[in-house]
């Protein structure tokens, strides 16, 4: 057996490359399957100007996202635009202030403000109205698309015209979260 030069056990020098423990290839493997699942598995992202209908909805909200996705879920092309505040949204859209709620969406040449049916949206952009400025559902009543819980409640669509005159647009009866 002839000895390596500079070592003098007679073993085979270790390699100064370290070894990656398999642990960390497995866990890097895990995440990069599930980030390509998310990016994946996530709505197409549409711009403003192609969407059916445009929300403005601040990050956080958990039953607007249920709303986007009952709208999506109904066909209809949605653009996400994550707002600090919905005020001011309302305002330029013309959203009478005792209409307000968590979200606002424009559809078209209209407002829809609130836990509106998707039908009726799409309902809204099929007729299109020209007395009609935009519809809501005031508050945010137990059983309306992204409201769904115990109990549901009977809740009016409600349409304003141009001169700020309101009107029953539709009734709906609430849903119940699925068991």
């Amino acid at each position: 057996m002839s000895k390596r030069k500079g070592n003098p056990s007679g073993r085979p020098a270790r390699s100064s490359k370290k070894k990656v423990p398999w642990i960390v290839v497995a866990a890097f493997g895990f995440f990069a399957v599930v980030a390509v699942g998310v990016i994946w598995l996530a709505p197409p992202t549409v711009s403003p100007e192609e969407a059916d209908v445009v929300v403005y909805k601040t990050a956080t909200c958990g039953c607007c996202r249920k709303w986007v996705d009952h709208l999506r879920d109904h066909d209809l092309s949605v653009a996400v635009v994550n707002v600090r505040e919905t005020q001011t949204v309302q305002q330029r859209l013309e959203v009478p202030s005792d209409f307000g709620s968590c979200h606002t969406a424009k559809a078209g040449d209209y407002f829809v403000e609130g836990h509106v049916p998707a039908d009726l949206v799409q309902r809204l952009l099929v007729e299109r109205p020209e007395h009609i400025r935009g519809i809501a559902v005031p508050g945010m009543p137990i059983g309306s698309p992204g409201m769904e819980g115990p109990n549901p409640v009977e809740y009016e669509v409600l349409s304003v015209d141009a001169q700020g005159e309101v009107a029953v647009y539709a009734t709906r009866k609430g849903r119940q979260t699925p068991q």
